[in-house]
């Protein structure tokens, strides 16, 4: 019987052993460092109250990414009473979810609405950006009037060729807009200024949206009956509804985790890889793998290896390989942000609707502000209400971006908590005193960066591609700001590739950046 070694337990990895199992008679061995499976989606639970790291929604422009998540966690037969729309176009004329196929009880996934905005001095701007008489009313006629002749400026004289992030922003939403409303926050996530980023990170994350889009899609929202759940010929930033399981992202991985057990794959907690073998060909042999919480060493031989592990780690587990110094430079110079969420359990919320004076209803909240360190607060109340334990409870989720080991990283988590409730009352969105719990996670890796040695990245792809049993799949794996319906489809392909026999793997690479996976397909 054939084995593959999968290292790392996220939606990649589960994946790739869900379809070996399902697929073919190979089986599967995952191991994961963390104590609990969907790595980057996994869902933490802190005293019944559920955070999920970095928000995860589930969407999707891939038929079979959707019907694959339905599978495990169906819709909620409550969502007819929904006021969303609940459409669902499909390939697959037979895969049409009616009320009788809908799911019950608690391994469900409900259709919820999405609402972000930017905080920016002191106001609530919707985003994306709507260009109407509220926006004008907050901006001021001056300030609008200058963005508007600065878009057309960059209609008329757009920067060619674009260098870099803040280029690219630049030519699609013109210099004002793009100073108000993107710069401060994207030089948060990333620690650096947006012209020292390149501009291929906002070609792969926004791609072609720009201000025609958004006032298109607004005409178009005035006049649509219905939205489907893929909504195929809508940009990724205008959606309007997703999927999201009852109980956070990880109740999908767990879900997943189970059924590949059922049927026979082997799931590794609290376990690390430590080296890997290769023979001259540079075929992987073998692999150590380190129980932590046992302190066990284990030497593991399979047919086939898929990594969703940071490829900078992968290539200091390949130790024994001979691998040419120049490319050992590059990805030792493979860079990382990491991320910090510090949940805030509060009776109360001090922002609230202007319109109805309840609650807001934002699942998240992007902050514009130089003088505030966070960069993003989820409520998470409003992704789910499954994940607060008291429904009468608020629970947010304060988001910072570091390095670790810098000096914000090292802090104690009592010195973290203290600003991040200062810097929420700061900006009105909490008040100290009704404060009654919080708690920090942190994540290492959280983002692949696209500076640093990055440049370069093709001759470590290079040199992965020559090992036929390895597959590089997920955001860490191939060092890019995959989403987790891309992460799925690298290691669908990986499968596909192992059943068919095909040695070269610019399929896989291709995810994410070709148009047939493209989060904005061409209408």
């Amino acid at each position: 019987m054939k084995k593959a070694l999968i290292i790392g337990a996220g939606p990649a990895g589960l994946t790739a052993a869900y379809e070996l199992l399902t697929r073919t008679d190979i089986i599967p061995i995952v191991i994961e460092k963390d104590d609990q499976v969907g790595g980057l989606a996994k869902t933490i639970n802190y005293k019944g109250n559920r955070i999920d790291i970095g928000g995860h929604r589930f969407f999707s422009k891939s038929d079979k990414v959707i019907k694959w998540w339905l599978k495990f966690l169906p819709l909620d037969e409550s969502i007819k009473d929904n006021h969303l729309h609940l459409t669902y176009q499909h390939k697959d004329a037979n895969f049409n979810p009616s009320p009788s196929q809908f799911g019950k009880g608690e391994d469900v996934m409900m259709l919820r609405p999405r609402k972000s905005r930017i905080y920016y001095q002191h106001q609530f701007f919707d985003y994306p950006l709507k260009m109407d008489f509220a926006t004008i009313r907050k901006l001021g006629f001056a300030k609008t009037l200058q963005m508007a002749m600065s878009y057309t400026n960059a209609k008329l004289f757009p920067i060619i060729p674009e260098k870099n992030l803040e280029d690219f922003f630049c030519n699609r939403f013109g210099k004002k807009l793009y100073e108000t409303f993107f710069k401060d926050y994207t030089e948060k996530v990333w620690g650096i200024p947006c012209n020292k980023i390149p501009s291929s990170w906002g070609a792969q994350r926004i791609k072609d949206l720009n201000i025609s889009k958004l006032l298109m899609h607004a005409i178009v929202s005035l006049f649509r009956s219905d939205t489907t759940i893929n909504q195929q010929k809508t940009s990724t930033s205008l959606i309007e509804q997703f999927l999201y399981p009852k109980y956070g992202p990880g109740q999908m991985w767990e879900a997943v985790a189970r059924e590949i057990e059922r049927l026979g794959g082997k799931i590794y907690l609290d376990t690390d890889l430590k080296s890997l073998e290769c023979d001259v060909n540079k075929n992987i042999l073998s692999a150590q793998i380190e129980n932590k919480k046992d302190n066990i060493i284990m030497k593991v031989d399979a047919d086939y290896y898929f990594s969703s592990m940071p490829v900078k780690e992968l290539f200091e587990k390949m130790d024994n390989i001979n691998i040419d110094e120049s490319t050992r430079e590059i990805s030792a110079g493979l860079q990382y942000r990491d991320f910090l969420i510090v949940g805030i359990l509060a009776s109360n919320m001090n922002v609230k609707d202007k319109e109805d004076g309840t609650q807001i209803k934002d699942n998240w909240i992007y902050i514009q502000d130089k003088n505030v360190k966070a960069g993003r607060l989820q409520i998470f109340n409003n992704w789910s209400p499954f994940m607060v334990s008291n429904p009468g409870d608020v629970w947010l989720g304060v988001e910072y971006f570091c390095n670790e080991g810098d000096a914000f990283w090292e802090m104690s988590d009592d010195k973290i908590i203290e600003l991040a409730i200062s810097e929420m009352q700061k900006i009105g969105i909490v008040l100290a005193e009704d404060v009654k719990d919080a708690m920090v996670a942190k994540v290492l890796k959280a983002y692949p960066s696209y500076y640093g040695s990055y440049e370069h990245f093709d001759a470590l792809k290079k040199f992965l591609n020559k090992i036929d049993n390895l597959y590089p799949i997920g955001r860490n794996g191939m060092h890019r700001y995959n989403n987790s319906d891309h992460s799925m489809l690298t290691a669908m392909a990986a499968v596909d590739n192992i059943i068919s026999g095909k040695k070269e793997k610019d399929n896989i690479w291709d995810i994410n950046t070709e148009d047939e996976y493209h989060e904005e397909k061409p209408a």
